[in-house]
């Protein structure tokens, strides 16, 4: 027979490592400087515009 699980502690387990994946994703985020955040963004407005000139009309 297997035993019996709580519910209530998986929940709070997972409500705990989606609090962690979320701060881990600020930190990496928000630990960044200017220069590195200007950059980012620049290669991502490149890469839209990339996308955005192989459209077909």
């Amino acid at each position: 027979m297997s035993k019996p699980v709580n519910l209530n502690r998986f929940k709070k387990q997972k409500a705990r490592d989606d609090k962690r994946r979320k701060g881990d994703e600020n930190a990496a985020r928000h630990g960044v400087s200017k220069s590195q955040k200007d950059l980012a963004q620049a290669r991502r407005d490149k890469a839209d515009r990339d996308l955005d000139g192989h459209e077909k009309e």
